[in-house]
């Protein structure tokens, strides 16, 4: 495992520097180093770290999605408003229409296994977005009209909302039932999550301002806590809907409220833990990438992504209608919302586990998603950002 690591993150660093001398996003070559070091091309990563990678993605995902709730100020986000709600769950139904609309034709699925696969595909990358969200933040563009904010927040719960939908889809194709308990568990896994986040993060705030330690302890007591928000996530499972990864967002956002000072320090911390976690996330996700397989799927899997996209950036219009953003900011929007990767990594296979008959072609057009909106979303917000957005110059 430890020459694994070792694979990992030489040649991860190495083709990620690459990548950026050619003025394109690091985890291109994160992701080709993912692809190329996997089981299904030179197959030089031991099984041992293969079988914990989905644990080891978790991680990194908890340490970005902490340093992001670091950098959230709740009242940016409550200026934004009605259009933050809006990016949570609109963008990704209008994938899934999409998705519903042109795969059975082009695929030969059923209209149960497109909404399936749309739930796959309709999940934004966190571990895409926020990093650059937070550059952006770091940089002062768009933080005028909370723009960055808006897109991080929105990312977040996103997913929650898209994993409550694969998750009903998946019962009704296995013989259950679809009820209204089913989109019930939406709101209340939000909410119990905002709550219990808010209030870890308030008793942090706390024990921090009365005992005095050195910054790293704390950023190991945080560490422990989001662990084991996420790990209750899965305890409570059937008994109450609680989505962890907010919590960990929120518990962030509530230490910034109460103890800025502390918060911007453990913000710098952070940054320097994703350095390595990015590497490790990342090529972790390219290890998944059966690429013959995602070769042979042809072209109409490419078709159908690449529709469901338009219908994804139509979904990110319609939220910013009546918004003071101008058409350069919104078009800034509907690209940033296009990367995707962590949640089709995780559940990407899951309907070929469970035997369902479109798992096959689930996987595949979850790996060519990964393939094409990551680099693309990655690069587009790269690419962009200083032409489409304002510079806060105060």
């Amino acid at each position: 495992m430890l020459t694994s690591l070792a694979f990992i993150f030489l040649l991860g660093l190495s083709l990620g520097y690459v990548f950026m001398k050619l003025k394109l996003p690091a985890l291109i070559g994160m992701l080709l180093t993912g692809i190329a070091l996997g089981p299904y091309v030179l197959n030089l990563l031991e099984p041992s770290l293969l079988s914990v990678s989905v644990d080891l993605r978790q991680l990194a995902l908890v340490i970005i999605l902490t340093r992001a709730g670091l950098a959230l100020d709740i009242k940016d986000l409550m200026k934004v408003g009605r259009p933050a709600l809006l990016m949570c769950f609109v963008p990704a139904c209008f994938e899934i229409a999409g998705m519903m609309l042109i795969a059975p034709p082009l695929l030969g699925i059923s209209l149960l296994d497109a909404a399936i696969m749309g739930t796959v595909v309709a999940a934004v990358s966190p571990a895409i977005i926020v990093p650059k969200m937070l550059h952006l933040m770091d940089q002062k563009y768009g933080t005028s009209k909370s723009i960055p904010q808006l897109i991080m927040a929105g990312g977040s719960v996103d997913d929650v909302f898209v994993i409550v939908m694969f998750t009903a889809f998946t019962g009704l194709a296995l013989g259950g039932n679809i009820s209204a308990v089913s989109f019930l568990q939406i709101p209340v896994s939000i909410l119990s999550g905002l709550v219990l986040g808010v209030l870890l993060g308030w008793l942090l705030t706390r024990y921090f301002k009365r005992y005095h330690m050195r910054d790293s302890v704390k950023v190991l007591i945080i560490l422990s806590v989001s662990f084991l928000l996420v790990a209750l996530e899965r305890v409570l499972k059937g008994v109450l809907p609680v989505s962890g990864l907010l919590a960990v967002m929120a518990l962030g956002a509530t230490l910034l409220k109460n103890y800025e000072v502390l918060a911007l320090r453990l913000s710098a911390k952070f940054s320097k833990l994703w350095v390595g976690a990015e590497i490790l996330l990342f090529v972790l996700v390219g290890a998944t990438v059966d690429i013959k397989y995602a070769v042979g799927a042809g072209l109409s899997a490419v078709v159908v992504i690449l529709f469901s996209l338009l219908f994804r950036m139509t979904g990110v219009f319609v939220c910013m209608i009546k918004t003071q953003l101008t058409l350069k900011e919104r078009v800034f929007c509907m690209i940033a919302y296009l990367p995707k990767a962590t949640v089709q990594a995780a559940i990407g296979s899951l309907p070929l586990a469970m035997g369902l008959p479109c798992g096959k072609i689930v996987l595949t057009v979850a790996v060519l998603a990964i393939l094409i909106t990551a680099p693309l979303g990655a690069f587009g917000i790269d690419m962009t950002y200083k032409r489409l957005l304002e510079k806060e110059t105060n």
